[in-house]
C-alpha cells in the first residue's frame, strides 16, 4: 500500500515543533541556571556548565550520523524515534536528583534532538515542490532561530515556578508530534546508503568537547597549565583525524564529497561563525541584564523577547528573497542588519539601565538579521543537493551550527574570565560584532559562487561519476 501524498501545510508544522523544541532545549537551560544552582549548592559552576555544554556537544557529533542513519531506514521512523527519545529524556531530566544525573539525561536529551533536526529538514523538502521550498525552509530554520532566542523569556517564566518546569514544558509538545507525526508525514529512504561511522562521531565528539573544555577552564587554570595544553592537543588530534576517516569510510561523518560544492561548505562555514555570534550573544546580554542592570531572571527573559518576535515574519519576507535573488545576498543583507544592532549596544549600552534608548534598537535590529540570515544558510542544502543526500546535507550545516554555538559560548567566557564587568561585556559585543562581518562576507562570497556552480549537476560530477559496489543488501563496501 501506497502512502498519501503529505500535506505540506501539515508537514510544516509537525516538524517546525519538534524543531522549535530541540533548538529551545540547547538555550532554555541558560536562564535556568540559577535556579538549578540553588537547587544543588554542592556543586561548582564547571560541573554546573556541562548541563548546557554537554548536550551542545552530543549535539553536533551525532547530528552527521543521524541524517546518514535517516537516509538509509528511513527519514519517518528516524524523526519520530528522535522525538521519543527526547520526550523521555526531558522526563528524565525533570525528575533527576543530582547535577551528574541531570548531565548525563542531557545527553540522551541531546541524541533526541540530533535525530529530529536533519530528519525534519529532509521532510520538509520532500513535501513541498521546489519552488516552494525557499518559503517553508525560511519557516522551519526561523522557527529554530526563534526558539534558540526564546529561551531565556521562556525559561524566565517557567523557572518562577521550578526549573524543572524548563523540561516538563517538552511533554505536552512531544505528545502531541507523536500523535501527529504517523498521520501527517510521508517515509522517505536512499537504500544504498551504508551504515554511518559511528566511530567517526565520536572523534567529533571528543574533539569539539575537548577544544570546548580547554577554553572554559584556560581563565581560571592557565593557558599554559598542562589540562589545559592536553585538552588542546586532544582536540587537534581528534579533529584534524575525523575528515582523514571521512575520505576513507564508505558512509563518513563529514559528507567530504558534498562538500567540494563550494556553496555548501561556505554556507556551513558561516553558519557555524554566525552561530558563535548568536549564541555568544544570548549568552551574554543575559548576563548584563541580569549582573550589570541587575534585572531580576524573569524580566531579563522578557527584555530579550522583541528580537526573536522579529524573527519568523522577517524569515517568512526573506524567504522571497531568496526565491528572486538567491541566499548569498539575503545572508549578506542579514549580517549588516546583525552587526547594526550590536554596534548600537556598543555605542549606547552602560551601567545606567535604559532599555527603550540602548537595548531595544539592538534586539530589533538583531532579531531582523537572524530571521535573513538563519533561514537562508538552511535552504542552500535543497538548492545544491540532490533528494538523497538531504539528510547529510542538512545534518552537516547542522553540525556546523552546533559547533558554532559550543565554541561561541566558551569564548565568551574565556573573555568573562570570572565576574565580567562593562568593559568585558563591550569585548563581548566586539566579538560578535566580527562574527556579522563575517556572516556578510560569507553571504557575499555565497553569491559569487553560486553564478558559477552547476548545483546538482557539480554534486553528481563529483559523488556519482565513480559509484561505489553494493552489497545485496544495498550497504556501500569500504574503499
Amino acid at each position: 500500500m501506497t502512502e498519501t501524498a503529505p500535506k505540506p501545510g501539515l508537514v510544516l508544522l509537525v516538524v517546525s515543533t519538534a524543531a522549535f523544541l530541540a533548538s529551545l532545549d540547547t538555550f532554555i537551560v541558560t536562564i535556568a541556571f540559577p535556579g538549578i544552582r540553588a537547587a544543588f549548592p554542592g556543586d561548582d559552576l564547571a560541573t554546573l556548565s556541562w548541563v548546557l555544554t554537554g548536550y551542545t556537544v552530543l549535539f553536533a557529533a551525532f547530528l552527521a550520523p543521524a541524517g546518514r542513519l535517516a537516509d538509509r531506514y528511513g527519514r519517518k521512523r528516524l524523526f519520530l524515534l528522535g522525538v521519543a527519545v527526547f520526550t523521555l529524556a526531558s522526563a528524565a531530566c525533570a525528575v533527576a536528583p543530582s547535577i551528574p544525573v541531570l548531565v548525563a539525561f542531557r545527553a540522551v536529551q541531546a541524541i533526541g534532538a540530533a535525530l529530529v533536526m536533519p530528519t525534519s529538514l529532509a521532510l520538509l523538502l520532500t513535501a513541498f515542490p521546489a519552488h516552494r521550498r525557499p518559503m517553508a525552509v525560511g519557516v522551519w530554520a526561523s522557527v529554530g532561530a526563534a526558539a534558540a532566542a526564546l529561551g531565556p523569556p521562556v525559561g524566565g517564566l517557567l523557572v518562577e515556578a521550578s526549573w524543572r518546569w524548563v523540561f516538563l514544558v517538552n511533554l505536552p509538545i512531544c505528545a502531541l508530534t507523536l500523535l501527529a507525526g504517523p498521520r501527517v508525514l510521508r517515509e522517505s529512504r536512499d537504500t544504498t546508503t551504508g551504515v554511518p561511522d559511528l566511530l567517526g562521531a565520536a572523534g567529533l565528539l571528543v574533539g569539539v568537547g575537548a577544544l570546548a573544555y580547554a577554553l572554559v577552564e584556560a581563565p581560571d587554570h592557565g593557558w599554559t597549565s598542562g589540562p589545559v595544553l592536553l585538552a588542546f592537543a586532544v582536540a587537534a588530534v581528534a579533529l584534524a583525524w575525523v575528515p582523514l576517516r571521512s575520505a576513507r569510510h564508505a558512509v563518513p561523518v563529514l559528507d567530504l564529497p558534498a562538500l567540494r560544492v563550494p556553496t555548501l561548505w561556505l554556507a556551513c562555514l558561516t553558519t557555524g561563525v554566525f552561530a558563535a555570534g548568536f549564541a555568544a550573544m544570548l549568552f551574554g546580554n543575559v548576563l548584563f541584564l541580569t549582573s550589570i542592570w541587575h534585572d531580576s531572571i524573569l524580566v531579563a527573559g522578557l527584555s530579550l523577547a522583541p528580537g526573536p518576535l522579529m524573527v519568523v515574519p522577517v524569515s517568512i519576507l526573506g524567504g522571497r528573497f531568496v526565491h528572486r535573488f538567491g541566499p548569498g545576498p539575503v545572508v549578506a543583507l542579514g549580517g549588516v542588519s546583525f552587526g547594526a544592532g550590536v554596534l548600537l549596544w556598543l555605542l549606547r549600552m552602560g551601567s545606567t539601565p535604559d532599555y527603550a534608548a540602548s537595548m531595544l534598537p539592538g534586539q530589533l535590529l538583531t532579531g531582523i538579521g537572524v530571521g535573513l540570515i538563519l533561514p537562508s544558510l538552511s535552504g542552500v542544502v535543497g538548492t545544491v543537493l540532490p533528494p538523497p543526500r538531504w539528510g547529510a546535507g542538512s545534518s552537516m550545516v547542522n553540525t556546523m551550527r552546533q559547533i558554532g554555538t559550543v565554541l561561541g559560548t566558551a569564548v565568551l567566557v574565556a573573555i568573562f574570565a570570572g565576574t565580567p564587568d562593562l568593559t568585558d561585556f563591550r569585548h563581548g559585543w566586539l566579538l560578535v560584532l566580527g562574527t556579522a562581518v563575517a556572516t556578510s562576507a560569507g553571504g557575499l562570497l555565497i553569491a559569487a559562487r553560486r553564478r558559477t556552480d552547476h548545483h546538482v549537476e557539480t554534486l553528481a560530477t563529483v559523488a556519482v561519476a565513480a559509484p561505489e559496489p553494493t552489497t545485496g543488501h544495498g550497504r556501500r563496501t569500504r574503499a
